[in-house]
């Protein structure tokens, strides 16, 4: 979809863009082709797409996967991606009977999805829409989405609270490919010692592992952001780092380590734990007293999670 297309849509359907949504559309081909290629697409994926807007990369993800599942919160612009979806089909696929999803099962009543047109084999719909906040969705159902893959340019005011949510997920995404604020990404692909390793990075990483990433210039876009923006590429660990129980206590040792950043690590994490029961750990993992959080690697940070677990 050409920069033009996009802004003649927006026209002729009296659509006037919020900038409180972060609805800032990727129109560029090449780096929407860049994309693609980092989610490593065929026609046995299931694509999950947040926030497709008008769909330029809709178009894209429906050429290449399975099946797409895309949820749209601004229900404007989830009218005109299925009006103009249903438009790019043959008669023959338009006239499959809709309503299945790739196991064969009816799409889930009260969800709000909608397919729009048929593809592949047995029917199968390519691309499901809904209309609706995707962090809430995530909350409230908790799919398996093992077997699925999310490609998407994220809302910039939700984009690191939806990756963190899936990375957190008991059966997240086989893949993530994320388009979002370049601040956000740098704290993504972080390591410690790094001015942008923090808490978010830790709480992607335990799950997820970053490999790669690369800039999507503003001119890119339209409206044009006023920050720089990037992809990155995050594949789920083949084994995770801990086992499910110890993996509440992670976060809650990872958010209260960097509370206070400046502040030192043993210091802060005594709101939690006894001072002696921590001082032996420290001394078994041979970190400083005086470590701060920023400095501790992710190996690091596990092996506390799992000697803190014993000692409860």
């Amino acid at each position: 979809m050409k920069l033009s297309e996009m802004k003649q849509l927006l026209a002729e359907h009296g659509i006037q863009l919020t900038k409180s949504l972060g609805q800032n559309f990727l129109h560029d081909a090449h780096q929407l082709r860049r994309i693609v290629a980092a989610a490593q697409l065929s026609r046995s994926d299931q694509v999950l797409e947040i926030g497709p807007g008008l769909g330029p990369l809709t178009e894209l993800l429906v050429a290449e996967a399975g099946e797409v599942l895309a949820i749209e919160k601004d229900a404007r612009l989830a009218r005109v991606l299925k009006v103009g979806q249903a438009s790019r089909l043959s008669p023959s696929e338009a006239g499959q009977p809709p309503g299945l999803s790739p196991s064969g099962t009816a799409a889930k009543a009260g969800t709000g999805e909608t397919p729009v047109g048929c593809g592949g084999t047995g029917g199968t719909p390519v691309l499901r829409l809904m209309t609706g906040d995707a962090l809430e969705f995530l909350r409230r159902e908790r799919r398996d989405w093992s077997e699925w893959k999310l490609v998407a340019n994220l809302p910039y005011s939700v984009a690191s609270r939806i990756v963190v949510e899936l990375a957190q997920a008991e059966r997240g995404p086989q893949r993530m490919v994320v388009t979002l604020q370049l601040e956000v990404a740098r704290r993504l692909m972080a390591g410690a010692g790094d001015p942008d390793y923090g808490a978010l990075t830790l709480l992607v990483q335990l799950n997820y592992e970053p490999t790669g990433f690369f800039k999507v210039p503003g001119s890119c876009f339209f409206p044009e952001p006023d920050v720089d923006s990037a992809c990155v590429r995050l594949i789920r660990r083949p084994q995770p780092l801990l086992a499910p129980p110890e993996k509440g206590i992670f976060q809650r040792v990872v958010k209260r380590s960097f509370s206070q950043r400046r502040k030192m690590m043993m210091k802060l994490l005594k709101e939690d734990w006894p001072a002696e029961e921590l001082a032996g750990v420290f001394e078994q993992l041979h970190l400083s007293r005086q470590t701060r959080a920023e400095d501790v690697s992710l190996e690091k940070f596990v092996k506390l999670t799992e000697a803190l677990a014993r000692q409860d």
